[in-house]
């Protein structure tokens, strides 16, 4: 079981790798232009109805068998999971794509080993570190190779895409805490994910919301919220059973790695040698962070007797 929590994880980053190139296919099949904000919008309400429906017997007994500090750290995880989908989308918008992607996503694992360390003791070992910062650094040199232009708000952007990197690592430590203390994982990522989709249903229905009367618009937001949200999550929640959350963090930067190599082979775009040698960087990097530690003795991934 432990052997197989850092390949669930890296599971769930290739399919949220695989995001990219099923938004631009199915939306150049739907004929019209749209809005990422109501594409992430759709996307979390869907996945996140999923994900609830799937685990309803479990969630209701998380739900009701939790103390109000318990609770409330659900609740403002949930509403993390929502407000990632706009900071993230906030910077993308003014950095531009490889900018905003790098910082939100490179970020997001030194901010959940940071937050474990903070919220549960558990220290960055040496070789999670160096890893972790090769990792970071072979995504940037990954998405950075392939170009793409920066908006004229590039520091509001950068600071949206960090604060989209802290919530996603506040999130992660959340259910990581909730599992370790012995919630099964599908209720822990449907208490989350299906909170976020109800907080994004606004949002979606004050986006324009006509992409989703076409038959390719409808089935690219089934798919992203089916496959890159519900079955991603799943697979993630599997993986933190046994993997430490900073681990974890560290292996989803898998998921640029993938959305590059799919524009390549699905797309048609080319790959820079920059861009290769992030990408050749990345994966030694995430190899490392997946070997198994030689610890003195048995750890769980998070203390078993949080109190969140």
């Amino acid at each position: 079981m432990k052997q197989n929590g850092p390949l669930a994880v890296v599971a769930a980053a290739m399919l949220w790798g695989t995001a990219g190139a099923a938004g631009t296919l199915g939306m150049a099949g739907a004929g019209t232009e749209v809005s990422t904000v109501s594409l992430a919008a759709a996307r979390l309400v869907i996945g996140g109805l999923v994900l609830a429906l799937a685990a309803a017997p479990s969630v209701g007994r998380l739900v009701a068998s939790s103390g109000r500090a318990q609770a409330g750290w659900l609740v403002l995880a949930a509403i993390a999971v929502a407000a990632y989908q706009l900071a993230f989308f906030a910077a993308v918008s003014r950095t531009g794509v490889a900018i905003g992607t790098v910082v939100a996503i490179g970020s997001g694992p030194v901010f959940t080993g940071l937050l474990a360390w903070l919220f549960d003791g558990v220290r960055p070992t040496a070789r999670w570190s160096a890893a972790t910062a090769a990792a970071v650094a072979g995504s940037a040199v990954l998405i950075a190779g392939g170009g793409g232009q920066a908006g004229r708000q590039v520091v509001p952007g950068i600071l949206f895409a960090l604060a989209g990197g802290l919530l996603y690592a506040f999130y992660a430590v959340v259910a990581a805490r909730v599992i370790g203390a012995g919630a099964p994982s599908g209720a822990v990522m449907g208490v989350l994910f299906g909170g976020g989709g109800l907080i994004m249903v606004p949002v979606l229905l004050w986006s324009d919301t006509g992409w989703l009367h076409t038959s390719a618009g409808l089935g690219t937001a089934v798919y992203l919220g089916c496959a890159t949200t519900a079955l991603a999550c799943f697979l993630y929640g599997r993986g933190l059973r046994a993997t430490p959350v900073a681990t974890a963090a560290t292996l989803t930067l898998a998921e640029p790695a993938v959305a590059s190599l799919l524009g390549v082979i699905v797309l048609g775009e080319r790959l820079g040698l920059v861009s290769i040698g992030g990408l050749v960087l990345l994966g030694v990097s995430l190899v490392v962070v997946a070997l198994p530690a030689r610890a003195a003795g048995p750890r769980p991934a998070v203390r078993a007797e949080s109190t969140v």
